[in-house]
């Protein structure tokens, strides 16, 4: 089975074991501002906290005892803004970010988002001294949550990284399991590069299951910097639920292709 804790133990495995070094999304924005060298071989783990909340704190703990950090997003919905997950998470030593949909939840007025957003980047930097950010793609809204930035600009509220704006994914490949699916970018709204993503088909970077990915990095053939990015609801052991989210996505994608197919 895939999207099940023991796969995503066995991914985490196999980056280690092919020496990639685990950069939080706040590291990387660091060593960006410094001028310093990165790593030849670097990971970015970039989770967002969509739904099921509880879920990420057992991913949590996986890179925990593997001595990995990672990035986590909460959205501010009460499927994922759980203070008490986000407190023990952010004690393992991971970093906590805001995946804003401010657009979305204000309906396309500009100040107001700006605004709803401050509230809310001043909320989660109660657990945390949130320096990164992320969209949350909300694909059923018409408002793309990015747009925010172009009236404001995020740096000004201490944020020093977005990673549709602040990675330069020339030399970073993206891998996301939107869509329950590592090709998931056929069905994605807003979760993907579009920019790079025909490079990246035509050199074969293309996988669909996660012992798909394994496998390749277990031969080398993927890139020395990637960005993975988990939505962890998928991810579990729980038989049940495990069905109820492979169902439940099934059905997403066909109103995600539907909604691609009138853009």
């Amino acid at each position: 089975m895939d999207f099940t804790l023991k796969k995503y133990t066995e991914l985490i495995t196999a980056l280690k074991a092919a020496g990639y070094k685990f950069l939080t999304f706040e590291e990387y924005c660091s060593l960006n501002a410094s001028g310093d060298a990165k790593p030849e071989r670097l990971v970015i783990l970039r989770h967002d906290v969509d739904l099921q909340a509880k879920n990420s704190e057992q991913i949590a703990a996986i890179e925990h005892s593997q001595g990995v950090k990672a990035s986590y997003y909460f959205r501010v919905v009460p499927e994922s803004n759980k203070p008490a997950v986000i407190k023990a998470i952010a004690e393992m030593g991971h970093e906590i970010g805001y995946h804003y949909e401010d657009m979305s939840i204000c309906h396309g007025n500009t100040e107001k988002a700006y605004q709803h957003f401050l509230q809310w980047l001043k909320y989660f930097r109660n657990f945390y001294p949130v320096k990164t950010i992320c969209m949350h793609g909300a694909p059923t809204s018409k408002y793309d949550g990015k747009d925010l930035w172009k009236k404001y600009d995020y740096r000004n509220c201490g944020v020093i990284g977005e990673p549709y704006f602040d990675i330069d994914f020339s030399e970073m490949f993206y891998l996301t399991d939107t869509g329950r699916m590592w090709d998931g970018y056929k069905v994605s709204v807003r979760d993907k590069i579009p920019q790079y993503q025909d490079e990246w088909v035509k050199a074969g970077l293309v996988y669909h299951t996660t012992g798909d990915v394994i496998n390749a990095i277990n031969k080398s053939k993927l890139p020395p910097r990637l960005m993975i990015t988990t939505h962890p609801q998928r991810w579990t052991n729980d038989p049940i639920h495990w069905a109820i989210e492979f169902v439940v996505q099934n059905i997403k994608n066909v109103i995600k292709r539907r909604l691609i197919s009138k853009s």
